[in-house]
């Protein structure tokens, strides 16, 4: 054991303990009180946060008499603008469910966590908390003198005037989540009154002690150790990933500005070691130290390095979008040469064209046809053949509807059973029971093709849907 001990050399050792001091994840023992500066990367995290205003807005927009989306599960309803989507109708939810995890896994593989830096609704509920800090208590330096000073009225003044405004953005965040599954004018109407339903009361406390919790204190911690998105993305990454990279190659070894020196005379890299890209990280992330599970790839790293280099007179780009291959080697792999891109593009366009398919199919009354097997056929005493059928009409309109029934096939052939039409429930699938009459003389085979339609009026429109079956015969 002494012997191996001797032949390791102790610089190889200090740099591995050296190494691992760099790979540090905060465990909430420090508050993180990130920079926060203009730029262009930061220009555009508040374009892509803008994204939520649908959120907030999206349920009251109006479609002829009802909320043009709304998620009405008590009365097993989504409907979308014009578009009413039941049950049976589910198919399409698991190809947007699929559509959805296969984008994260393309975006990742290309461009890193896009969403967890720009689109999650943690990262983007935090941002809007610390950004509100900052108005009532400063920048860091003054957040950080703030929480350690004593508790005066000023301080209580602050805080209070803080937290209510979160609060009440909580208190706006659960009442926007219920809005989607209840018509948002009835549930303002009940709050206003204290008149919500327990489930509705429920999940807006619910949201109001999530959004508070977790935007306002767990921050960071929650992307760290709570999303499982985070541990997802990470294993999605690999060398040809483009992601916020230090460029080593370039600013090794880093060295601080001397005042007098000359650039042509400067021995270091371009880093001046100034820490702001540490500074405004969101997660405390040192990202010179190499892609870490910390970093959500939010990109202001770039924005702030960028500032510092145009201020020394240096080239921008010390920290910017690039592979860790590309940085080795000089260059990246072309997108259209990487195969995982090519599977997960083909399975987007897979579940893509299935939801197209489904919406642009999506009737607003659906036909089914089942054809009663015992007995296959009845022989009639004027010698026609009888066949008995099940339809099951699926109502999608938000009002009851008479649906008309009417048969083609073979020559003669008469319906019975539905001659006055029937009532269709809205949101149900009623079944209605008829007789189809066939001359035998008219029958060419076993086994002939018949198609039955059905017709209804709901408003100015005419819906109508069509389904085709077979009439059974004696063996010819």
């Amino acid at each position: 054991m002494n012997d191996l001990n001797n032949q390791i050399p102790t610089s190889t050792v200090d740099d591995i303990y050296a190494e691992s001091g760099h790979w540090h994840v905060n465990t909430g023992e420090e508050k993180i009180h990130a920079k926060r500066m203009g730029g262009k990367w930061r220009n555009l995290k508040w374009w892509s946060n803008s994204f939520w205003l649908l959120f907030f807005l999206g349920p009251y927009l109006r479609w002829d008499d009802r909320q043009a989306v709304l998620f009405d599960i008590p009365n097993r309803q989504f409907h979308i603008f014009g578009a009413t989507i039941l049950p049976q109708d589910f198919w399409m939810l698991a190809l947007l469910l699929l559509f959805f995890a296969i984008l994260l896994a393309v975006v990742t593989a290309v461009a890193g966590r896009v969403w967890c830096g720009f689109f999650c609704f943690q990262t983007v509920w935090t941002d809007i908390y610390t950004w509100l800090e900052e108005k009532f208590e400063g920048g860091p330096q003054k957040r950080r003198k703030l929480d350690a000073a004593p508790w005066t009225f000023q301080k209580i003044k602050v805080k209070t005037q803080k937290h209510a405004l979160w609060l009440l953005i909580a208190f706006l965040t659960g009442v926007s989540f219920v809005a989607w599954f209840q018509d948002s004018f009835t549930l303002w109407g009940e709050l206003v009154r204290f008149e919500a339903g327990m489930a509705s009361t429920v999940f807006i406390g619910m949201f109001i002690a999530g959004t508070y919790v977790l935007a306002g204190f767990l921050r960071e911690q929650a992307c760290l150790w709570l999303c499982p998105y985070a541990r997802i993305q990470g294993v999605m990454i690999d060398k040809s990933t483009i992601l916020p990279t230090y460029d080593f190659n370039r600013g090794e070894p880093r060295g601080r500005i001397k005042k007098g020196q000359k650039e042509e005379d400067r021995t270091t890299g371009d880093c001046v070691d100034c820490n702001q890209c540490v500074a405004v990280c969101p997660t405390g992330v040192d990202i010179r130290h190499g892609q870490q599970e910390g970093c959500i790839t939010c990109a202001l790293c770039i924005d702030a390095c960028d500032a510092v280099m145009e201020k020394v007179g240096r080239p921008t780009g010390l920290i910017r979008y690039e592979s860790l291959e590309g940085l080795e080697t000089g260059h990246s792999v072309p997108l259209f040469k990487r195969g995982r891109v090519w599977v997960y593009s083909a399975i987007l366009t897979f579940a893509l064209s299935g939801i197209v398919y489904g919406l642009s199919t999506l009737g607003a009354i659906d036909l089914k046809v089942i054809h009663d097997r015992q007995p296959l056929f009845v022989m009639q005493s004027d010698g026609s053949i009888q066949n008995k059928y099940t339809l099951k009409v699926l109502n999608k309109l938000s009002d009851d509807v008479k649906i008309m029934v009417t048969a083609e096939g073979p020559e003669g052939l008469k319906l019975a059973g539905s001659e006055d039409g029937f009532n269709a429930r809205h949101g149900n699938v009623t079944p209605r029971t008829v007789f189809v009459r066939v001359p035998q003389s008219s029958l060419t085979a076993e086994s002939v093709p018949i198609k039955f339609t059905i017709t209804t009026t709901s408003g100015n429109e005419v819906y109508s849907s069509s389904r085709e079956s077979v009439f059974i015969g004696p063996a010819r």
